[in-house]
């Protein structure tokens, strides 16, 4: 018998008024997977990333996280929507990571960690600070703890930021770009930093310009382009050798 997925999407669609950003999404990611979402700019893969923890509700289709409904619950036949206190316990076991760091700008790093398992699991300050200096020196910023924002470069807030989602233990992490809006000499650490998530075991859903990180750590990779699914397969399969003429158009200008 098969692991059941840790997502699953099934004809998920989205719109805002008349832009149909997601046009009938279908995938699966199975658990300890890492998953690498790829595409122009506008194909809607950040759009569907966010749909994945329900910070934008889908319009048709169903998404699921390990076997159960995200944001819906079903009744007979009939999706009904989640209570917001419902929707952010689901929440809690998906860690996210943005483009920018979203990082709380009056809160060392310690604190930043922290602050979730504190606020919304009720942790003791005692065991989420222990947790966080852990986790800080799991992303290279053992020595970091007492920095404020202001006084890290953008790799090290965005660790700072992924130390921030792994400490609410989630099953599942979802990557929006996260290193898009760094300087090229800062990549590296950050990508370090997954790699080493991945070996762990994390399931991964990555959005991403990487293309050698993708090739790398990657076990499937997808194409997205005006919000559908081009071309899919193994990362080094799909860069290596891609069956799609819209695939082929966007790997010549990335790679």
């Amino acid at each position: 018998m098969t692991a059941q997925p840790m997502v699953k999407a099934e004809g998920v669609h989205k719109s805002y008024g008349a832009a149909h950003i997601l046009r009938g999404i279908d995938l699966e990611v199975a658990p300890r997977e890492v998953f690498c979402l790829v595409g122009p700019s506008g194909s809607g893969k950040s759009t569907f990333l966010r749909c994945i923890n329900h910070l934008e509700r889908i319009n048709a289709g169903r998404l699921s996280v390990d076997g159960r409904l995200v944001g819906y619950k079903q009744k007979g036949d009939k999706l009904y929507e989640l209570k917001d206190s419902e929707v952010a316990a689901q929440r809690r076991d998906i860690g996210m990571v943005f483009q920018r760091f979203n990082l709380f700008p009056h809160m060392t790093a310690v604190e930043n960690v922290m602050e979730a398992p504190v606020m919304v699991k009720g942790e003791s300050k005692s065991v989420a600070r222990e947790r966080a200096v852990k986790l800080l020196d799991r992303v290279g910023l053992g020595d970091k703890g007492a920095n404020y924002p202001t006084q890290l470069s953008g790799g090290q807030q965005q660790r700072v930021a992924i130390a921030r989602a792994l400490a609410m233990e989630p099953k599942l992490m979802l990557f929006d770009e996260p290193t898009s809006a760094l300087d090229p000499e800062l990549v590296g650490d950050v990508l370090d930093v997954m790699r080493d998530l991945a070996e762990s075991g994390m399931t991964m859903i990555v959005v991403t310009h990487e293309m050698g990180f993708a090739r790398e750590v990657g076990d499937n990779l997808v194409f997205m382009d005006g919000g559908v699914v081009v071309e899919s397969g193994h990362p080094r399969e799909v860069l290596g050798n891609p069956q799609h003429e819209r695939t082929k158009a966007f790997l010549s200008k990335v790679l």
